[in-house]
């Protein structure tokens, strides 16, 4: 996963492919405390242009940069794993009800069904970790099936399974006072979610 070209525009892929490349790697800095090669990938690439989504893609690039996989990885287990429950949560049952496991997994899984999507038997984590929804939605924009691939089925995932309660997970990172590479994760992918709502309630 690491291996993962890392480039804000492609001139051949357009703004589909960013979008893409961008959820995965969202996902891969949820799922799991990424690794010094990543950092060493991000911290340098070039981007251009303005905004927020720019701006925070920088903060990252400097995060990247500042920092070594050994602290990102204490930092890691301190928010998302902790001591018999994390400090912060990851899924969005807890903040849709306050609870695990509960009613917006069970639609999620039957909405992945449809899909035509299931969990791998070796994933550790539930359907509703932040970092599953935005392999989704790479999977979604980059799959060659109608159905899969169409705006209209990225619109409805996200804006039932992410939109409703991404913002306040990034909230509760960036309220923590041991977030400092995870808080700059955290803008990212608030600014990021915030420009994918404008852009599909233009749709």
């Amino acid at each position: 996963m690491n291996e993962m070209p890392l480039r804000f525009e492609h001139a051949d892929g357009g703004e589909e492919s960013a979008r893409a490349e961008l959820y995965a790697v969202l996902a891969m800095l949820f799922y799991a405390p990424p690794l010094q090669d990543l950092l060493d990938e991000i911290g340098p690439t070039p981007v251009e242009g303005e905004g927020i989504l720019v701006d925070a893609w920088r903060g990252l690039q400097t995060a990247c940069r500042e920092t070594s996989a050994e602290i990102v990885r204490d930092e890691y287990e301190t928010l998302f794993i902790g001591v018999g429950k994390p400090e912060v949560f990851l899924y969005g049952s807890y903040y849709l009800t306050g609870f695990m496991m509960e009613k917006p997994l069970a639609q999620l899984r039957t909405d992945l069904a449809q899909l035509g999507l299931e969990r791998v038997d070796d994933m550790p984590e539930t359907e509703d970790h932040f970092a599953a929804l935005c392999d989704v939605m790479r999977y979604l924009i980059t799959s060659e099936e109608v159905l899969h691939g169409s705006i209209a089925t990225q619109k409805e995932f996200f804006a039932t399974h992410i939109q409703p309660w991404a913002d306040r997970m990034c909230n509760a990172i960036l309220a923590h006072p041991q977030a400092r590479f995870y808080a700059s994760v955290a803008r990212l992918a608030q600014a990021f979610v915030s420009v994918e709502m404008q852009a599909f309630d233009m749709c």
